[in-house]
């Protein structure tokens, strides 16, 4: 292993650039040469691939997005894109793939590494919906950001005595609307793995009143109920209730301290597995240590129930 690439792919969120430099440098520490793959898979298939150097990753580590781009590539899903994309790498002799990014991105890399191309993957996404690993880097940043948001919003619920509903990312899994919620103090949260009737918030909005409670936070999942639908049927009900759609600022930003530092650790432990001959394989964190496995055998994890937390953050807000 003498030289070795690197890539994002997917939804950006903040702790890639902290994965990116830490890649480059662990790489060149350790012997090295580490090349960057502009924007994605497509990139990778168009040759759009330049060396990277120590001052390359310079002054990144506390910005958010991605140095390297992003962009989606419908042609990497063929047979042929791929072997397009492995000739690029054979071309400049490069024996290695660190990927960074979601499901469809190790997907990708999982192709390459059936392909005989050495791939290991670090998670990056804010929703922190990839099996095998406890949080993705992103996670936290985003987190972070909605409950700046939250806390903002309630003094103006409460100022006014007004019901917000505020619409999170998260499209499959309500782990961004559980964490920032229960942290936040919303009094209710509608996630896609325990979908809510209307009619259930309505009823708790009703106990709130009748306890001296006059304004209410609800926060939604974009991928369960749309913030609309629900202002829609509460407005019904006579309420004076307003909606904030808080949208791709959740993405943005600089990112937290624990996700620098758990990029920082991915980055540094996915060379070190590229040098030891492994490939095929993510990397994750279980009980607080860091591991590597399997793209298949991740995927086949169950992801933790929701339940413990929704059922605490009913508790705590009546």
């Amino acid at each position: 292993m003498k030289r070795i690439g690197v890539l994002t792919s997917g939804g950006d969120s903040p702790g890639m650039n902290a994965a990116i430099r830490a890649v480059v440098r662990s790489g060149i520490y350790q012997g090295l040469d580490v090349y960057g793959i502009y924007r994605g898979f497509k990139g990778l298939i168009e040759g759009s691939i330049q060396p990277l150097t120590l001052r390359s990753v310079g002054n990144i580590i506390h910005r958010g997005g991605t140095i390297l781009f992003s962009a989606r590539c419908e042609e990497f899903e063929t047979e042929e894109g791929q072997h397009k994309a492995i000739a690029q790498l054979k071309k400049l002799g490069i024996h290695g793939l660190v990927v960074i990014g979601g499901d469809g991105s190790f997907r990708g890399a999982e192709r390459l590494s059936q392909k005989g191309v050495a791939t290991i993957g670090i998670p990056g996404t804010i929703d922190n919906d990839i099996a095998g690993t406890e949080y993705t880097i992103g996670f936290d940043t985003a987190v972070n950001t909605v409950i700046e948001a939250l806390d903002k919003i309630r003094d103006s619920a409460s100022s006014h005595d007004r019901i917000f509903v505020v619409e999170v990312m998260g499209r499959d899994t309500g782990k961004i609307a559980l964490w920032a919620g229960l942290a936040g103090g919303a009094e209710s949260i509608i996630v896609p793995e325990m979908p809510i009737q209307v009619e259930e918030v309505w009823a708790r909005l009703e106990r709130s009143r009748a306890s001296g409670k006059n304004h209410s936070i609800i926060l939604v999942t974009e991928g369960t109920n749309s913030a609309a639908e629900v202002v829609d049927e509460l407005k019904q009900r006579n309420l004076d209730i307003r909606m904030t759609v808080l949208g791709h600022i959740q993405r943005g930003g600089v990112p937290t301290a624990l996700d620098r530092v758990l990029a920082s650790k991915m980055g540094a432990k996915a060379v070190e597995c590229l040098r030891q001959g492994a490939s095929g394989e993510m990397i994750a964190i279980q009980k607080n240590e860091l591991i590597h496995l399997p793209f298949a055998k991740a995927r086949e994890q169950a992801k933790p129930s929701v339940e413990p937390m929704l059922e605490l953050a009913k508790m705590l807000s009546i």
